[in-house]
């Protein structure tokens, strides 16, 4: 029993040696803990941005713009004067609803014509357009009972009956890019994009730690001393490796009957750039880190999370400042937004500029720092050598 004990101590001594797998134990559950709690804080969505487009500019219009205005859930952030730029500026700003307020709105009620107000509804995320749809849907049947109800009892109609005929304008609903309304097509590519990204960091996790623990980092340098050309022997594998992923998602979308149609030259660049960014991450980490299990759980602490703080399907903007700066800095957080608004919304290219912008910064950094970090091992490694 006293050796068995012995031995029970022995674990607790290797595990407090162990100085990253002890602040992981106890640092992960509590960063995670503080994280997902600090991204789903509110519990519900709120303030989610809408356009409205104002062809009548009446006192109805305005009215009903107001009453979206105070809603909890949505937001006004843009109010345009016709449909022609709408589709642009609901990108922009990530909204989910466009209200289209047509001309002679406040007449056509007045004179009980029954004008009609169209929802177009975005349904790339099936969570904030419902949201944002039974919103709106509120305001107009509110606006609706109002009107109707205060125009029959100045006929003499009582309130009770009057409250239960009203209808003095049409409300349509106009979906658009529902095919996300399918969950299978709206998470299998975001859940397969964050697996290859976790793939790729933890493979190329071992890329440079494993050379340091076999001792093979000096023959490695003899063969080519560059450090970028090191970087690159280490990224190209993987690079063509995720060739055949991609080719294997693309074959997943054929099999589940899932459309992926879209300019695929941009698509191509966006993706070669994202693979770079993750490599890059990977390379650095191993890098600065001599060893494979130390390396393999930082990266694994940094691509688990990833998918949930990405935006893809909880709305970033609902997310603390300092969890968005945390996304940001993860590579699938951008090629997610770029998937989705180049297969799901059919954006033109011009609106992912931002998210490859993003995506080259962090590729850029990565990498200019991972070849500052070789270039010094190298250059110890050969004075050590000399002395």
């Amino acid at each position: 029993m006293k050796r068995f004990l012995t031995l029970i101590g022995r674990e607790f001594q290797l595990f407090y040696n162990n100085k990253v797998l002890f602040a992981l134990f106890l640092g992960a559950p509590l960063l995670y803990g503080i994280l997902i709690g600090h991204v789903y804080q509110q519990g519900k969505v709120t303030k989610m941005p809408i356009i409205v487009v104002d062809e009548d500019n009446g006192p109805l219009s305005g009215t009903f713009i107001n009453m979206l205005q105070d809603n909890e859930s949505i937001t006004v952030v843009q109010i345009l004067p016709s449909l022609f730029h709408s589709k642009e500026s609901a990108i922009n700003y990530d909204a989910t609803t466009i209200v289209h307020i047509p001309k002679g709105f406040t007449a056509g009620i007045q004179q009980s014509r029954l004008p009609e107000v169209t929802l177009f509804v975005d349904g790339a995320n099936t969570l904030t357009s419902n949201t944002a749809l039974m919103a709106v849907n509120v305001c107009a049947m509110t606006m609706k009972a109002g009107i109707q109800i205060q125009a029959q009892m100045k006929k003499g109609v009582p309130a009770t009956i009057a409250a239960q005929q009203y209808e003095p304008f049409r409300t349509t609903i106009v979906k658009q890019n529902i095919r996300s309304g399918n969950y299978l097509y709206f998470m299998l590519p975001g859940v397969l994009i964050t697996v290859l990204q976790q793939v790729l960091l933890l493979g190329l996790a071992l890329s440079f730690s494993s050379e340091y623990e076999t001792g093979t980092f000096g023959n490695l340098i003899q063969k080519m001393s560059n450090p970028v050309g090191l970087i690159l022997v280490k990224v190209i594998p993987y690079l063509l490796m995720s060739i055949g992923i991609i080719a294997l998602y693309w074959g997943f979308g054929l099999y589940y009957r899932m459309p992926l149609e879209t300019h695929f030259p941009w698509f191509a660049l966006c993706t070669f750039v994202f693979l770079l960014a993750v490599c890059f991450i990977g390379i650095l980490v191993s890098v600065v880190l001599p060893s494979q299990l130390k390396s393999t759980e930082v990266l694994m602490v940094i691509a688990t999370p990833a998918f949930i703080i990405s935006g893809f399907t909880w709305p970033s903007s609902l997310m603390p400042t300092w969890v968005q700066g945390i996304a940001n800095a993860i590579p699938s957080t951008h090629y997610l937004r770029i998937f989705r608004l180049l297969f799901i919304q059919h954006a033109d290219r011009q609106h992912t500029y931002k998210a490859l912008f993003a995506l080259s910064l962090v590729a850029a950094i990565c990498f200019a720092v991972a070849t500052l970090v070789v270039a010094v091992k190298i250059r110890r490694f050969k004075r050590q050598k000399r002395s």
